[in-house]
């Protein structure tokens, strides 16, 4: 049997965005590093409420998940590495950036399986109302797809490595941090509360970081939720030690 010739090289591959997400990170840190694992964090992919659009998401909310294909945008990458380190690893091992996770891709591609709660349109938009997705804000979506269960999960699967979630790291908050929350919001302390804590419980510390637990003075600084949040780990704890309402864009919480 003939080897079959290669097929020809692409020089560039085309694609234009379909929507885009609200979601409650406005930064890279902080941003759990799978989806499914901050459940209390709120998105919506936002399309222009368009008849085009309307009707080929006919049907779509008789899916409970949906898979999100988004374009990972907002990186500082210089260029395309590899190797990457995984935090999984501690940060201080090599993979294949094929057999991570890592944004830094030759085509920053993200897959993310979330559920799909609702489906609102407005005179303006038609929004799929998600949680417990791993979103920048304003990230562009390629594509969605609905989640088959029979298709989709597969029970036999491995995952070496990462095989298991990380342990979740404590969270407590000061008196300081707790009143400041209060004082700053009217409705929704619950919630914005819950998404803080369950955020910093994922440790979105460096994994060469993590090493360096409890060093006098060390704390860290996210934007989350509409607030600047400032925390530290001492003891395998983490406390939120302060925070203020951001004075930028994404100043309310999703």
């Amino acid at each position: 049997m003939p080897i079959p010739e290669p097929l020809p090289s692409l020089a560039e591959v085309t694609l234009t965005p379909i929507a885009y997400i609200r979601s409650c990170y406005p930064e890279r840190f902080g941003i759990p590093r799978q989806a499914g694992l901050v459940e209390s964090a709120k998105a919506t992919i936002v399309f222009p409420n368009t008849d085009l659009h309307w009707h080929s998401l006919r049907g779509i909310e008789s899916f409970s998940h949906i898979w999100v294909i988004f374009w990972f945008h907002g990186q500082t990458f210089a260029k395309f590495r590899p190797l990457v380190r995984p935090p999984r690893l501690g940060g201080n091992k090599t993979m294949g950036v094929y057999a991570t996770r890592s944004p830094n891709r030759p085509n920053p591609i993200g897959l993310s399986a979330v559920p799909l709660d609702q489906v609102e349109q407005t005179a303006n938009e038609i929004l799929l109302h998600i949680h417990g997705g791993d979103f920048l804000d304003g990230t562009p979506v390629l594509d969605i797809k609905p989640y088959v269960p029979y298709a989709d999960a597969i029970a036999t699967a491995t995952s070496a490595w990462a095989d298991n979630a990380d342990p979740l790291l404590p969270v407590e908050w000061s008196a300081e941090a707790t009143a400041s929350l209060a004082a700053a919001l009217d409705s929704d302390l619950v919630e914005v509360q819950h998404i803080i804590t369950d955020v910093i419980a994922q440790d979105p510390r460096p994994g060469y970081e993590r090493r360096k637990d409890g060093q006098p003075g060390q704390e860290w600084n996210m934007r989350l939720a509409g607030f600047d949040i400032f925390w530290k780990v001492e003891a395998g704890i983490a406390t939120v030690t302060r925070l203020f309402p951001m004075s930028g864009p994404n100043d309310s919480p999703s």
